[in-house]
């Protein structure tokens, strides 16, 4: 398996080349006022003022360079989630491990490099909280004249987000000084909206108007911060078909479940009888500790009857310098530990959730690579599970869901030299140190060596 993967990347990545466009965005990162459950004084982080931010599309292939212009109060990193940056860890964007924060009043242009990636990706803030705010869709398009494995009549994008009733990098700088548990979230939101469940939120709902007999592709983005989430829609059926920018055999079900991180993208059939119906985010709990039990709904609705608006008018410690400037330039930066891999070795990581406390799933992401899951359970890992492995159809992704007290095996080969991050996608558990950097040598050849950094990185103290 693993020298036919090899084999089909390398055609993937040489007809990507050859193909891609090049393809330039603004992003201004700057305090805005934000109206959201009668808090109409508040103003929070954002890129270009929007909440949710601005969408990134493009074809497989194509080379994106994003200006980040940061004129908030305090430095800020952007990570472009699910993107392998193939030989290029400069512009990844976790914070003090493959660059430093970009200071206020400055700008950062980072190249984001597209090969195999197809589907549904998004961007977000990489820095303490800010990815509460600062988040947004990536959405790859297949490259002209190819076209996608499944059918559907139109698309729309949903990003889950959780709100939080003050400055979230005041919330877990206090509780990283008092060890205190972080605020919880006070809401969850549909594309910046927070539906009709909370009080005071002014009727604000996200809706979608369908045909009846047209199916419909959900690109769903979870950006949330610390709550796992069902999602379903009221007599509907479910075909999820891709996950983490590529494609899956097509699972059919009622309702799905989507983790801090994930992206999936998902056919609904407009087959029951007009009417309104809603469509529920709501937490998945598995813990003792306080979560956000709240739900947030949008409209899923048949045309022909009213607008709803019409109708409702009434790991791990992260060192103070970039981990990936100083292993570039030979540094000595070994306070904080790290995992060495050589090029082009086949990897396999399994992850054992345990518990001191309360215990609960945690959502896996590995930047720099998909991954293939090829094994998961309940209880302790034990050898013998390995026979019991997928290896003929396992899916490929960015972030893994570690069972409550269960394991999770994944495989992948490291054909991606740099530094990369690992770490649970519930910031709350990444903040006190559930997170790992993976160190991939450089092969032999030229095509196997990181490229060189960019002229103008954000500055770091002590390098």
């Amino acid at each position: 398996m693993g020298t036919f993967l090899g084999y089909a990347f390398t055609l993937t990545l040489l007809f990507c080349i050859a193909q891609g466009k090049v393809l330039r965005y603004d992003f201004v990162v700057k305090e805005t006022p934000i109206d959201m459950l009668c808090e109409t004084n508040r103003t929070v982080l954002t890129v270009n003022g929007l909440f949710p931010g601005p969408k990134i599309r493009a074809h497989k292939g194509d080379t994106i360079y994003v200006n980040v212009t940061n004129i908030g109060p305090y430095g800020v990193t952007i990570h472009w989630h699910g993107v392998r940056q193939i030989r290029y860890p400069w512009s990844d964007g976790p914070e003090n491990v493959t660059q430093c924060p970009i200071p206020t009043n400055s700008s950062f242009l980072q190249k984001v490099i597209l090969t195999e990636e197809e589907g549904t990706l998004w961007w977000h803030a990489h820095s303490d909280w800010t990815r509460a705010t600062v988040h947004g869709p990536i959405i790859i398009l297949p490259v002209g004249g190819t076209n996608y494995p499944y059918k559907f009549d139109k698309q729309h994008t949903i990003v889950i987000a959780e709100w939080y009733a003050r400055d979230t990098k005041a919330i877990i700088d206090e509780a990283l000084a008092t060890g205190g548990d972080p605020d919880l979230s006070v809401a969850y939101t549909i594309n910046g909206q927070p539906g009709d469940t909370y009080p005071c939120s002014n009727g604000l709902m996200y809706n979608i108007t369908v045909v009846q007999g047209k199916t419909y592709l959900f690109r769903i983005i979870h950006s949330g911060m610390n709550e796992e989430m069902f999602f379903g829609i009221a007599k509907h059926n479910l075909t999820v078909v891709g996950m983490d920018g590529a494609y899956l055999k097509p699972l059919k079900t009622n309702y799905l479940m989507i983790t801090p991180g994930q992206t999936m993208d998902v056919l609904v059939t407009a087959n029951q009888s007009p009417g309104r119906y809603y469509m529920e985010f709501s937490p998945f709990v598995d813990t003792d500790a306080s979560t956000n039990e709240n739900v947030t709904r949008g409209i899923f609705q048949y045309s022909g009857l009213y607008a709803f608006g019409e109708l409702e008018q009434h790991k791990f410690l992260t060192p103070s310098i970039s981990i990936l400037q100083a292993y570039y330039k030979e540094a000595a930066f070994v306070s904080t530990e790290v995992l060495m891999i050589k090029y082009n070795e086949e990897v396999e990581i399994r992850f054992q959730g345990t518990n001191f406390g309360a215990a609960e799933n945690h959502p896996m992401h590995l930047h720099g690579y998909s991954f293939y899951v090829v094994g998961m359970g309940d209880g302790n890992f034990s050898d013998s599970y390995v026979s019991q492995y997928n290896t003929v159809d396992p899916p490929y992704i960015n972030t893994v869901g570690l069972p409550k007290n269960g394991w999770t095996a994944i495989r992948f080969r490291a054909n991606n030299p740099g530094v990369w991050f690992v770490h649970c996608h519930l910031d709350r558990h990444a903040s006190w140190g559930m997170d790992t950097v993976l160190i991939v040598g450089e092969g032999p050849n030229t095509d196997q060596k990181l490229l060189p950094p960019p002229q103008h990185m954000p500055p770091c103290s002590g390098l």
